[in-house]
């Protein structure tokens, strides 16, 4: 199998995103249930990855202790060359499942948020949330409310909410599970374009295979749990991708059958 080697700090960019045989269980009335076994994974400097594998098996999981959410039973994690200790590192954004938009509050009121936390002053916010609300093609609706928003449109104000205090490092969990594919697709064309031109590392958590690999420098698969690292694939694809195309690429299709080959084996374990 073709296996990713991992960066080191002596080869290729830094490292940003470091676990170090990192486990995590939780107490039940039947004793400890363990939701991530033992995983190790380097993540460099603007690299995209996505970690997939079956349900249960610990994807969340990982995000919430690299956010700080959640302590590891065992184990260690650094971002940014610091240790994780129970608060979210400011290189960090995190989008969340579902949307956090504050219904009572516009588009530009919703982006602006944490700008108006971190004091930014009124002009440099107004020139930050303009920057981005052209970014998102989401300009003509700067006043509108979230209900009067598509789902994909209410998923690009979460997405530039986050970026707008510039994180140098964005967590993604399960942000477009809920979209029909064309919408899908036409937020993975725009994250693609944002990701470019802003250059941030992206951690990906999906249960779509095809999302994975249209998006990601590395696809990351997880065991049934307790999990660990499986296989952890390098996506040779250049980029700009044509997201549109990709899908039935002869690449695509080498990339997603070696994959599901260890992927699908895990899903079938399963069930």
């Amino acid at each position: 199998m073709r296996r990713h080697a991992l960066c080191t700090q002596s080869a290729g960019p830094r490292v940003v995103i470091e676990l170090d045989h990192v486990s995590k269980a939780y107490q039940t009335e039947t004793g400890s249930t363990w939701a991530v076994g033992d995983v190790s994974l380097r993540i460099a400097n603007g690299e995209f990855v996505s970690i997939v594998g079956p349900s249960g098996c610990g994807k969340s999981t990982l995000l919430n202790m690299i956010a700080g959410f959640l302590a590891p039973t065992s184990g260690t994690i650094t971002v940014d060359g610091a240790r994780v200790a129970g608060q979210i590192h400011p290189s960090l954004g995190y989008i969340f499942q579902k949307d956090t938009l504050l219904p009572w509050y516009t588009v530009h009121k919703n982006v602006a948020l944490g700008l108006k936390f971190q004091d930014y002053p009124e002009q440099q916010i107004k020139d930050r949330v303009a920057e981005l609300l052209e970014l998102g093609h989401l300009t003509a609706f700067a006043n509108a409310y979230p209900h009067q928003l598509s789902g994909g449109m209410r998923r690009r104000v979460a997405l530039l909410m986050t970026l707008a205090v510039k994180p140098r490092i964005v967590l993604m969990d399960e942000p477009f599970g809920a979209l029909d594919t064309h919408t899908k697709t036409h937020l993975h064309r725009e994250l693609m374009d944002i990701w470019r031109k802003l250059g941030q590392t992206i951690l990906l958590v999906t249960h779509d295979l095809d999302e994975a690999i249209m998006l990601s420098d590395r696809v990351v698969v997880l065991s049934s749990p307790p999990s660990t690292v499986l296989y952890d694939e390098r996506i040779n694809i250049a980029h700009p991708r044509d997201v549109f195309s990709l899908r039935g690429s002869p690449q695509f299709l080498e990339h997603f059958q070696s994959i599901w080959g260890v992927l699908g084996q895990q899903f079938r374990a399963a069930a």
